[in-house]
């Protein structure tokens, strides 16, 4: 499923990306894909999913 349309991120893309880097929020990790958030509707969900992934980590 593709969370951020503009910069054709996918959620298992984002949540490698939590995994692999232990802080910042889904516009930091945006950053360090080589993207940045264009129209911003998508930070609420890429946030959650985040959250999410590290919660998962920390289980």
């Amino acid at each position: 499923m593709y969370i951020c349309i503009c910069n054709a991120i996918r959620e298992k893309d984002l949540r490698q990306a939590a995994r692999c880097h232990a802080r910042g929020d889904a516009e930091t990790l945006y950053r360090t894909m080589g993207c940045q958030a264009q129209c911003r509707q998508c930070l609420d969900d890429a946030d959650d999913v985040v959250a999410d992934e590290r919660a998962c980590a920390l289980a």
